[in-house]
């Protein structure tokens, strides 16, 4: 992710075909020493693409993708709700939990029996 944080940052400055260089400069800015075979996977990958259609496209991609915390974040309880759904969903999660814990338990057997 920090070769293309730095490949992005240098296209962002002008330079639209940066080289492995370029990006170790940013990099050793920062403290952090590149990985050559990273590196290069990175420009050769990205070599000759405009970077903003790269990032449209990954836009697009993430869109299509389902987001699982979604549902979590609606039912979080607001003025619309009262603020009760979310407790009454907590102590659901917490019995659940409790119920796992005893069904280890009920086997029979420990670990050192």
């Amino acid at each position: 992710m920090r070769y293309v944080a730095a490949y992005l940052l240098a296209a962002l400055g002008g330079n639209e075909n940066p080289e492995a260089a370029d990006i170790k400069k940013i990099l050793s800015s920062v403290g952090i020493e590149a990985d050559d075979t990273r590196l290069n996977k990175v420009i050769s990958e990205l070599k000759g693409k405009n970077v903003s259609d790269v990032i449209a496209t990954g836009y697009s991609k993430l869109a299509s993708m389902p987001a699982g915390g979604a549902v979590a974040v609606a039912s979080s309880g607001g003025p619309s709700t009262g603020g009760a759904a979310a407790p009454a969903a907590e102590e659901k999660k917490e019995e659940k939990k409790e119920e796992s814990e005893e069904s280890d338990d009920d086997m029979g057997f420990g670990l050192f029996d």
